[in-house]
């Protein structure tokens, strides 16, 4: 049994027990959310699409730990102009472990 689901605009396909890295969350480690946009559940034979989302189907994920990604540089230089500027930031995620699917 798998779905699709959608977390901060950003559509994941996940299965029971799957790791899986969204954006980061106001949670704390250890607590459970739930994920009420879920955009397809398929279960063997059975696939369920929403329009937009498939009604009363929820995703339960407990979360694991939050962490920084590596570090994305962002370089700008205008060629002979004396211009170079070095940048970068570390995106924040939240580790979640998806617990079940219920449709």
């Amino acid at each position: 049994m798998f779905s699709i689901i959608e977390q901060a605009g950003v559509q994941y396909k996940v299965n029971q027990g799957d790791v899986v890295d969204f954006p980061l969350l106001d949670a704390e480690p250890g607590a459970e959310i739930t994920v009420d946009r879920v955009l397809l559940v398929a279960d063997g034979d059975t696939v369920k699409v929403g329009t937009p989302v498939v009604d009363g189907a929820q995703v339960k994920a407990s979360v694991v730990k939050h962490f920084k990604d590596d570090k994305v540089l962002v370089m700008k230089k205008h060629r002979r102009k004396d211009y170079k500027r070095k940048n970068g930031h570390r995106q924040q995620y939240t580790q979640v472990k998806i617990v079940g699917i219920s449709a």
